[in-house]
Order: C-alpha cells, then structure tokens, then sequence
C-alpha cells in the first residue's frame, strides 16, 4: 500500500468515524443498548423455573404427609397452596392460579412403603409444553428426595430401579443466565455489525453524496476498508465492555481464553460487517437496508443461533437454514468459552464456518462494489 493509499483510506475512516460521533444512534447501539439488553435477559428473562405455584391435596392428615408437604414448602422451586378437595384444586387448576396438582390419596401412609398401590398422583397444567416439564421433573425430583428420607428414618430399605446419581458439567448452578448472557454478546455484536453498517453506503446515496466519493481517486478496496474499519473498532470496543460487565456483574464464568475470545470476536464482526455492507450496497436506501438487516440477520441470529432455542430440537429443514446463520458459530463458540474453555474441537470446527462465510460474503461485496451510478 502506497503512500497515496494511505491517505485515501486514512481520509475515508476519519470521516466515517466524524460521522459515529455525529450520530447518538451509533453511539446508543454499541454502547448503550448493549447495556439494556444485558440487564435485561440478565436480570428479567430467565428460563428457570422458581416459586412454580403448585396445589396439595391431603385426604387424611398424618406425620407422613407433613412431612411431605413440608418438603413442598421448604423448596426454591415451588410456592404451595393447600386444598380440601381435588375439585378445588382442578378449579384453581382450571383457572390458572396453580400449575400442578400434588394429590396425597388416604392411602398414603398405609400403603407408603408397600409398592402395592399408587399413594400420590400428579397433574400438570400442559398449555406451555417446556414449563409443564420442568413442572414435574421438579415434583418427581423432590418426592423422591423425600421418599429416600422417609424411608431411611423408618429403617426400611427402599428399593428402586435405578438409583439415579445427577453431575451437571459446565454449569454446574443450573442457571439459564449463564446460558443466556454469553450468546447475547453474539446478538449485540450482530446488531452493530450489520444493522449499522447497513446503513453506511446507503446513507451516501440518501444524503446525495455518492457522486462525490465516485469522482475521486478511492479503489474499491479503500473504499470498503474505510467504510468498516470505523465500525469494526466500534463493535470490538462493544465487545469488551460486554464481556466486562458479564464477568464482573452478572458473575458469569469465563473459563477460556481471553485472546482466544477477541480473535474469534473480531472475525465474527467481520462476518457481520459484510453482510452489513453487501445489504448496504444493494439497497441503497437507509429505510430498506434497515429493514432488510432486521429480517435478513438480527431475526436469524436471535431465533435460529441457538441463543434461546435448542437447534437440535428444530425441524430438520430448519436446521439447515441454521447453518448460514452467523450467529450460530459465535453464539457455540462464546458458550464453550465462557462455560468449558477452550474445547478446540468445538472453537475449530466453529471458525472455520466463520471463514467459510466471510469468504463466500466478501466475494459478495466486491463484486457489487462499483463505482458508477446504476
């Protein structure tokens, strides 16, 4: 790169850096909003299930069944209300004041310990599938809990199945924020890489300025480099306070590499940022090249990127679209990083799609950069 070059490009990004600082907007979406949505799933949205309110049926008071019911109430996971009768209890059920029924028939402590005859029945509110799960996965969990107690203060030897030992790897808490947090840095870093870059050549259009930058001396190559070079620091800089405040305020662990972290970021934005830049190019108008980037990238990257929603769980032609999904890679990436470390099978296999794509969309934005009115 000549001296001339230099110049050109230095010119170019110093302008569209004038032109971030000008427009609160940019400011807002690398730094600002970043912030609101971290607080927001960190603190607001959660895909654990706590104080689940829940119904207990006693047909015949005793020792046993307070025991139990005590079990209900000493739990994090669930906030119980008592009934005199099932029918009161399926009405409230009915009505969606409680979630599932816990109904200790007047056989319980006769027939406790016998396996001869069913002593407790469950019913569940199944309108939300994932909730009526985690509902009596939570139920089973602690009449079992309480059962083994039982049956060992009786002195009797309880004979199950299985006997089922639980060790959780990676999140060891359970808690959905440390899933949720690490895959919203990839949506924050997809809404600076190409909601706003999306805007920058279409702006020049809009603003009637195009004419002007085709009329230089500016090669194709300087003029995309001068256009993303401004934005690439921004999204990075985004990046770090991201990680910062997930680490330092939501307490999230990071087990991996910090370096390994930029570098896979930084080659994320890239991807992000061409995209950005061929919806751009094409449009040639900010209204449209907004929407399409909303339709065309931050939508995908927040449904079908694995952020909230299990991909294996989607239907098998879904989860093909999902594989030219940005987002998908980073989002697998960030999660190993944060929760295992550096699992190179996964981070490897998860770059190289990343390179893939950014080759396929930077032959992309080469070809439809011209300098010529059409």
């Amino acid at each position: 790169m000549d001296a001339d070059s230099v110049q050109r490009l230095s010119g170019l990004v110093r302008k569209e850096s004038l032109q971030i600082m000008r427009d609160p907007s940019s400011i807002a979406i690398a730094f600002i909003l970043p912030v609101v949505l971290l607080f927001l799933f960190g603190y607001g949205v959660s895909l654990d299930a706590k104080d689940i309110p829940v119904g207990i049926v006693v047909e015949q008071p005793d020792a046993a069944t307070q025991s139990l019911s005590g079990s209900f109430e000493h739990s994090d996971y669930f906030s119980p209300s008592y009934f005199r009768s099932i029918q009161d209890a399926e009405w409230a059920l009915e009505q969606g004041r409680i979630q599932g029924i816990v109904w200790l028939k007047s056989n319980f402590a006769r027939h406790l310990l016998t396996n001869t005859q069913a002593v407790i029945a469950v019913r569940v509110n199944g309108v939300d599938s994932n909730q009526a799960n985690l509902t009596l996965g939570y139920i089973q969990g602690t009449w079992l809990a309480w059962l083994n107690q039982y049956s060992a203060a009786q002195g009797v030897k309880l004979e199950l199945p299985v006997q089922l030992e639980h060790r959780v790897w990676f999140n060891p808490a359970v808690s959905s924020r440390f899933f949720l947090v690490p895959g919203l840095v990839a949506i924050i870093m997809t809404l600076i890489g190409s909601l706003l870059t999306a805007m920058v050549v279409a702006r020049e259009w809009d603003r009637g300025t195009m004419e002007a930058l085709m009329v230089t001396s500016l090669r194709n190559a300087e003029f995309i480099a001068g256009k993303l070079i401004p934005y690439f620091i921004l999204g990075m800089a985004s990046l770090i306070v991201t990680v910062a405040l997930s680490i330092m305020i939501f307490e999230v662990p990071f087990a991996g590499s910090f370096w390994l972290l930029l570098l896979t970021g930084a080659l994320f934005m890239l991807v992000s940022l061409a995209i950005g830049l061929l919806i751009s190019i094409v449009s040639k108008n900010q209204f449209v090249a907004g929407q399409v980037a909303i339709i065309v990238s931050f939508l995908p990257a927040f449904i079908l990127s694995g952020f909230i929603f299990d991909i294996n769980s989607m239907p098998s032609a879904i989860q093909l679209i999902t594989h030219i999904v940005p987002a998908r890679y980073f989002v697998a990436i960030l999660q190993t990083l944060f929760l295992a470390g550096d699992v190179w099978p996964v981070i490897l296999a998860n770059v190289g799609a990343l390179f893939v794509l950014l080759a396929v969309f930077s032959v992309l934005v080469a070809k439809k950069t011209r300098k010529r009115l059409e």
